[in-house]
């Protein structure tokens, strides 16, 4: 077993009392006082979140964009200079490696952020798939290393940035930065990129900075969201804030064993493109499982692996992820079902530790910003 792996702010982290927890290898911060309060303050105000351990990979050259097109499943040749798109890289078969968010940074430049866990995998799949795209010079570089990733995230997220000690020389006035597009700036005199995008539903940024001015960063952010009650917010509240918006964790969600169309992702498919991997994927099953939200009264969530059944206790789905909602104040989940349940509206129950609970089938997201 590899040693475990800490973020540049791990001294921050543990100064601010943070409990840790392993999370794709990774020493993270779960929470800094409580989960309850980090969720409320991001829904509320803003939290900022130490995503250091996401991975990053540079796609350059004149073949960047035709590239991307055959290794993803979206068309990425499409997007404009100084905007993002969520996609998905497959395997042969339709599975998912991983979900990623691409930034197109010039016409043969772009950026990929992945998941922690999956950096290898994504790394040699981007890699073995450059022979294979036959889309002229590329060249793939995993620079996860040499940066570090913040995301500051809530209604107040603008204002805050906006006042923060350091961060200078921005592209585009703050208001005038638009959801799943990035800005340039800079920190300390060094490079900063400003994306506007989050895992939280809320409005928000994710910054990526040189990783010797992590700390420096995360400090400037402090100091100026402190007056606007911004806290320091873990991968607990991030999880409660991802599930109200309905937003898929690999591994929960998502895997090797899920096609798109399955987890409500077919509309990242491109399937118009004339050859990418997974194109010729078969079609899931007339019976494969669906990913559905499930609500519930009372206290009692049901949580990942815990059985959905049907009025005669059969089993019918398997929840993925689940939480009692500390925004709606009642439990939410998101599980597979058999697509004879997934409905909405649909009544079904949840084995809680051999109780069941009743829930309804429901449209995802649980939760939705109002500006």
């Amino acid at each position: 077993m590899s040693d475990p792996r800490y973020t540049p702010l791990r001294e921050r982290h543990e100064a601010l009392g943070a409990s840790f927890t392993d999370f794709g290898g990774w020493q993270m911060p779960v929470r800094y006082t409580s989960d309850l309060a980090e969720h409320h303050a991001v829904r509320q105000a803003a939290g900022v979140f130490d995503i250091s351990h996401m991975a990053e990979f540079t796609v350059r050259g004149t073949g960047a964009a035709a590239f991307l097109d055959y290794a993803l499943a979206g068309r990425l040749s499409a997007l404009a200079v100084g905007k993002a798109k969520y996609s998905l890289l497959l395997t042969a078969e339709g599975g998912i490696v991983d979900d990623v968010i691409v930034y197109r940074l010039a016409d043969d430049d772009f950026l990929i952020i992945s998941n922690a866990g999956n950096r290898d995998a994504v790394r040699q799949a981007l890699t073995e798939r450059i022979a294979d795209a036959d889309a002229g010079a590329v060249e793939v570089d995993d620079v996860s290393d040499d940066y570090a990733l913040i995301a500051v995230q809530g209604p107040r997220a603008e204002e805050i940035l906006a006042a923060t000690a350091g961060i200078a020389d921005v592209s585009i006035p703050w208001a005038e930065q638009k959801y799943y597009a990035w800005a340039t700036a800079s920190f300390a005199g060094e490079p900063l990129l400003l994306a506007r995008t989050g895992y939280t539903g809320e409005d928000g940024f994710e910054l990526l900075v040189p990783a010797a001015h992590a700390t420096a960063l995360w400090d400037a952010v402090l100091d100026a969201g402190a007056p606007h009650g911004l806290v320091p917010a873990g991968l607990a509240a991030r999880d409660t804030l991802r599930l109200e918006a309905g937003m898929p964790l690999y591994g929960h969600e998502l895997s090797l064993d899920t096609a798109p169309a399955q987890a409500g992702l077919g509309r990242v498919v491109v399937v118009a493109k004339d050859r990418f991997v997974g194109k010729d994927a078969p079609a899931p099953a007339d019976d494969a499982r669906i990913l559905v939200g499930l609500t519930a009264e009372g206290r009692r969530a049901g949580r990942a692996g815990y059985a959905v059944v049907d009025a005669d206790g059969t089993p019918i789905g398997e929840i993925t992820s689940g939480a009692l909602s500390p925004t709606l104040g009642h439990p939410i989940a998101m599980a597979y079902v058999d697509p004879s349940s997934a409905e909405e509206g649909t009544a079904v129950f949840l084995d809680v530790r051999g109780t069941r609970i009743p829930a309804t089938v429901t449209a995802l997201p649980f939760y939705r910003r109002t500006k």
